[in-house]
């Protein structure tokens, strides 16, 4: 009853706040400090999240303009996976999205995001990552013996040819998962509304495109389902909150990105101040 009390005040102050802009959603995250608290793992300290988060309301100024119930479906979302939002890590973020006409926030996990949550299932060895360039010696074969070689080249690799990813399990078990950068593109343009405009797409193509093989490969990981239920909250807005974030319908219909959604350092993945 406690946490539903809590629910109601958050909403109801998430309503008087939708005109407050930045200064409303940061009252809106005190009142949630109890229910950040009890969300978060133990990787992550409350007083540490909350500073993040209030971090990324201060760097994407786009995000005070957001309703604030989606930036608090967002926030919790990632507090319950315990990632650190638009942070140099690259594990997750925040981003401001037109959605139905209305300037929400949907919450991305990042490539680095997606493998540390694969660690933090137990079952996991190791997992790569990474980019294939033109004059690298690149090898790989399917089938009942596959394999998988790279070796890149000590200088002038020139461009980007492919992308893959590796897991290997404890028990020695291994998958991997390879795209062509066409393929990786052509995957873009269909599942990516906002790819032909201004998106992390633009401005951060290699790690999308590691998150993306990443993901395929991590389907055939044999993880449990706990990884499962985090890794499809990827993409995802929400607009009300719940003890369990997982049993929160996704209300995203992404037509396209907000005008000036922020910029990402190619190396890091972090969202690069505008002020």
């Amino acid at each position: 009853m406690a946490m539903q009390n809590m629910i109601q005040n958050s909403q109801q102050t998430g309503i008087s706040a939708q005109k407050g802009g930045k200064k409303g959603i940061q009252d809106l995250i005190k009142v949630m400090e109890p229910e950040i608290k009890k969300a978060l793992p133990s990787v992550l300290t409350p007083e540490r999240f909350t500073r993040m988060v209030l971090s990324a309301l201060s760097t994407t100024p786009q995000l005070g303009a957001c309703t604030p119930a989606s930036f608090l479906g967002a926030m919790m979302t990632a507090a319950q996976l315990g990632v650190e939002p638009n942070t140099p890590l690259g594990q997750a973020y925040l981003i401001p999205y037109k959605n139905h006409g209305t300037d929400e926030v949907q919450f991305q996990l990042g490539y680095k995001g997606l493998i540390d949550l694969a660690y933090r299932s137990g079952q996991v060895s190791t997992i790569q990552a990474h980019v294939v360039r033109e004059n690298d010696h690149f090898e790989y074969a399917l089938g009942l013996d596959p394999k998988l070689e790279h070796v890149p080249a000590a200088s002038n690799r020139g461009e980007a040819t492919h992308y893959y990813a590796v897991v290997r399990m404890k028990d020695g078990g291994f998958c991997f998962a390879v795209m062509s950068k066409e393929d990786v593109e052509a995957h873009a343009r269909k599942y990516s509304k906002a790819y032909g405009g201004f998106s992390p797409w633009k401005t951060a193509f290699d790690e999308m495109a590691k998150k993306t093989v990443l993901k395929k490969a991590l389907k055939y990981a044999p993880l449990k389902s706990d990884f499962q239920r985090a890794e499809v909250q990827d993409g995802t807005i929400k607009t009300t909150i719940s003890e369990d974030m997982y049993t929160v319908t996704d209300t995203s219909d992404l037509v396209e990105y907000s005008d000036e959604l922020p910029a990402t350092d190619p190396d890091t993945g972090e969202v690069i101040s505008n002020a």
